[in-house]
């Protein structure tokens, strides 16, 4: 099979100053794509900033004989948003591709966080992944193509102690996927998310050193660029690491129907093996799905 190629595509890859957007910037544009390269150039933590980070990389892209424009905008800031898309529209006239990757760090058990450090965390990977998926949405459709691949994290998919505002925002994108999957479907706009382990700065402090040396964000690039092809499908939530590629998925069991007359918390907990039996689980491709199943044991099948 021909080589995957992005001749012709504009990408934005916020968060691209470093570590996975980095990479995924720098292979986009080494298979024919032009990069916006969006970095605040802040810490881990959100504090500071700065675009030197982003010129790096477009430096690197222009020597391969690549083309990009480095870009500085918060992903939380609607200005800075809305100009990081009016760059590319004026260097290029379209926007293919998205690639929501900026995020930022603030680990503390629930007991001991603080709100603002939550609503933070929360703001940089939720509306900072909503912000820019609203600003190319009109594109995308007025263009019948588009790919967005949002980064979500295991922290949300299972929990990861002392990241409760973290995961609380990585399951956030899941769901905002699972609707943009929906609603960009006729106007071919697929929309995925990836789950990376990879060895960047986020991370150098909670995998071991041993580990962290086996998990190169290229490790992880691969699966992210194919998710922004022509060929991608649409609504997965992709794990990759250290090399290895996996699908996640949110299963619901097929359940057991108790009946509406005189329902009792007892009867609940009698049947709670019956509940959670994993036999017949699905993975629902859409909310009318789990509503259909409920009709459908209402009326007796």
């Amino acid at each position: 099979m021909a080589d995957l190629r992005f001749d012709g595509k504009v990408a934005i890859v916020t968060g691209s100053g470093g570590g996975l957007g980095r990479q995924h910037a720098l292979e986009l544009a080494r298979r024919g794509a032009k990069v916006v390269v969006n970095d605040l150039g802040g810490s881990v933590d959100g504090s500071g900033g700065g675009s030197e980070a982003s010129h790096k990389v477009v430096e690197e892209i222009k020597a391969a004989g690549g083309e990009a424009i480095a870009n500085g905008s918060s992903v939380t800031d609607d200005a800075g948003v809305a100009l990081m898309v009016k760059q590319a529209m004026d260097a290029w006239g379209r926007i293919d591709i998205l690639i929501a990757n900026a995020g930022v760090l603030r680990d503390k058990s629930f007991a001991k966080m603080d709100i603002p450090d939550f609503e933070f965390v929360l703001g940089v990977h939720l509306m900072g992944t909503v912000k820019p998926a609203k600003a190319v949405w009109e594109i995308m459709r007025e263009q019948n193509y588009g790919r967005i691949v949002v980064t979500t994290s295991s922290s949300g998919l299972y929990g990861n102690f002392g990241q409760s505002n973290y995961g609380a925002a990585k399951m956030g994108v899941v769901g905002f996927m699972n609707t943009l999957k929906l609603e960009g479907q006729k106007n071919n706009i697929h929309v995925n998310a990836v789950a990376p382990v990879a060895g960047t700065r986020m991370t150098e402090n909670i995998i071991p050193a041993e580990i962290f040396a086996r998990l190169s964000p290229d490790f992880v690039t691969p699966g992210v660029v194919y998710l922004c092809s022509e060929e991608a499908p649409t609504g997965c939530i992709l794990t990759a690491g250290g090399g290895a590629f996996a699908l996640a998925r949110i299963v619901e069991t097929e359940g057991v129907f108790l009946g509406d007359g005189g329902l009792s918390v007892e009867e609940v907990r009698d049947n709670w093996a019956k509940i959670t039996d994993p036999t017949g689980q699905q993975a629902y491709a859409l909310g009318g799905e789990q509503s259909a199943k409920f009709f459908r044991k209402i009326s007796g099948g």
